[in-house]
Order: C-alpha cells, then structure tokens, then sequence
C-alpha cells in the first residue's frame, strides 16, 4: 500500500498517524480548503468535510510514481476519489448517487514521511455531477477522464538509463515553447514539436478534455492566452519524473493578468491572477501523448471577485 492510501487509511480509520506524516505536516489544498496547518486542521477542515458527506469514500488512482528532486523523494497522482454522495458537500447538494471526485496531487516526503501534500480536486465537476455548475458549460468535453491509453500510471518502470531525463527535457522544452506566444497568432508556439498529433489534453470541469493540437487551441489555449497575454510559469514545486511520466506544479504556479474576456466566458477583470496547477504529462517516443490537468479555477474566480459556491446557491436557490 501506497504511503498515500496508507495515510487516508488511517483517517478513515482513525487511527494514529505519526509513522506517516511530519508533526509540520501542511497540506495546500484547494478553494475553500486552502492551506492548511497540522494534522488537526486537517482532519477537521479537510477529511471531515469529505467523509461527512461521502459514505465508504475509496481513493483511487491511475497514475502514481515518484521521484527525488533536491533531495527530496516526491510522489505525484491523479484519480478519483469515489464515495456515495449522501450529504451535501461544501454548499453542494447531495444526489444520494456514487460520485466521482477528480484529484490530481504532489506529496513531498521527508525522512519517509509526508511533510508536503499539495491537492487539487475538481469541485467543479462535482456541481457538474450534482447539476448545479453555475459556470458557462465546458467548450472541451465533460465528464470522466480515462486513464493512460497505456494502462502503465501506477508505479512506471525506467526501461533505460536516460529515459526520466529525456522526458523531463521535453516537457521544459515544451514549457519555454508555450512562451513564445507573439501575443496574435496560436501558431506561433509550435506546439507540433513537442504534442503528438492526437495528443489528450484532460483539462478540469470548465475547460474539458480536448483532442488534437486543433481542438486544444479551440477550446483552451486560444481562450487562456488572449485572456492572459501575459501569463508565466514561474515557480515549480518540483519536478517528477518516471520512465515516460513527468509532473509539475506549485502553489502557485503561474501568474497571469486577466486583461480581456473569453475565458469561461467571463469579463475581463483587470486584475493579476495566481493559478494554482498540477501538470502530468505522459511521453510516447519523441512526443507528448497525454496531459492530465488540475487547475484551481474556483481559486481563480474567487480572485476575481467571483464566488462560485455562492453563485450556485443564488443560482439553483439552494440554502
């Protein structure tokens, strides 16, 4: 068992969790959570808020791996958590059906124990679920994300020497390349280097999954960039990577300014925006072949003035 289902084991059990996790434990987790101090906080402010309102909740990920970055051992994942949604959650109401919570998360550990958890889960596909997104409808495709066509996410083997660095290089390359943008034309990051021409991009609830380097700039990358010309990745938590798995993200980890309208269909705030975002990418060959994407847009929103869990209730006069 995972260092990770073996934590959720223990809260779901409630049992102790000193071999598990450091007295400094902080969890960085999603809007409303938010960052979180101590395992008391978490437990109240995150486990129980979960568990309350799904019964039998089960953590379960198709991709999970691990690697040192500065000398530190990092593990990423992305899945579902599912669970029987019999209470509301968070404002949402209940639907007393199975429910699908995406995550996608990067866990830091020190002396074998977890000191860092930084999660992102997909609230909005939740209200999706529930029928109650106050937000325009995705332009990409709703609903479950599949896992690696591969079916090789949990723990990917290195099958020769250079494989982990190779990847890695690819994906900061593709990271400088997405800079290059002249602020007019999408082709001008030639996003055909690096992204393989049938490549899955599983973006969250809001954007979608789209297919394609075509359907990518449709439905999310033309939308972003001319909302945030100006937007930069400049922090990474760390960099993970396995095989041909690599992983990315921080808290925040980009900054952008929300200058003109289209994205979510939104007007144009004015104002510079922290993006909280956890990137995996899976390589085939010398391509990219899939990207699994959590991004904190109810975080994003609350930034604008926007509060998406009071929008819902105005919106579907929920109490």
């Amino acid at each position: 068992m995972s260092i990770i289902n073996q934590f959720y084991d223990a809260l779901r059990r409630n049992l102790p969790l000193t071999d598990i996790v450091s007295e400094d434990i902080t969890l960085y987790a999603c809007e409303p959570m938010n960052k979180l101090h101590g395992i008391d906080a978490i437990k109240e402010h995150y486990w129980n808020v979960l568990s309350q309102s799904l019964d039998n909740l089960e953590r379960r990920p198709f991709i999970e791996f691990d690697s040192i970055d500065n000398n530190h051992k990092w593990i990423a994942a992305t899945g579902y958590f599912i669970g029987d949604f019999v209470n509301d959650l968070l404002g949402i109401p209940a639907t007393k059906k199975p429910v699908y919570l995406r995550f996608t998360e990067l866990l830091q550990l020190q002396n074998e124990k977890i000191i860092n958890y930084y999660i992102i889960i997909d609230f909005l596909d939740v209200m999706n679920q529930a029928g109650v997104n106050p937000l325009r409808k995705s332009l990409g495709h709703d609903g479950l994300m599949m896992p690696p066509s591969t079916m090789d996410g949990l723990n990917p083997v290195e099958s020769y020497v250079d494989q982990n660095q190779q990847s890695e290089q690819l994906v900061l390359s593709m990271l400088e390349e997405l800079g290059r943008f002249d602020g007019k034309s999408l082709v001008s990051m030639q996003l055909e280097n690096y992204w393989h021409p049938d490549f899955m991009w599983y973006g969250p609830a809001g954007i979608g999954t789209t297919r394609g380097i075509s359907d990518f700039r449709k439905n999310h990358q033309g939308p972003f960039v001319f909302s945030f010309p100006d937007r930069v990745v400049d922090h990474k938590a760390a960099i993970i990577k396995k095989g041909n798995y690599v992983s990315t993200g921080g808290w925040p980890h980009m900054h952008g300014t929300h200058l003109t309208g289209g994205w979510l269909g939104l007007p144009p705030s004015g104002i510079k925006l922290e993006l909280r975002v956890i990137d995996i990418w899976r390589r085939e060959n010398h391509l990219l072949k899939e990207n699994w994407v959590g991004i904190d847009i109810i975080h994003m929103c609350k930034q604008m003035g926007l509060d998406v869990f009071a929008m819902m209730k105005d919106a579907y006069h929920l109490r």
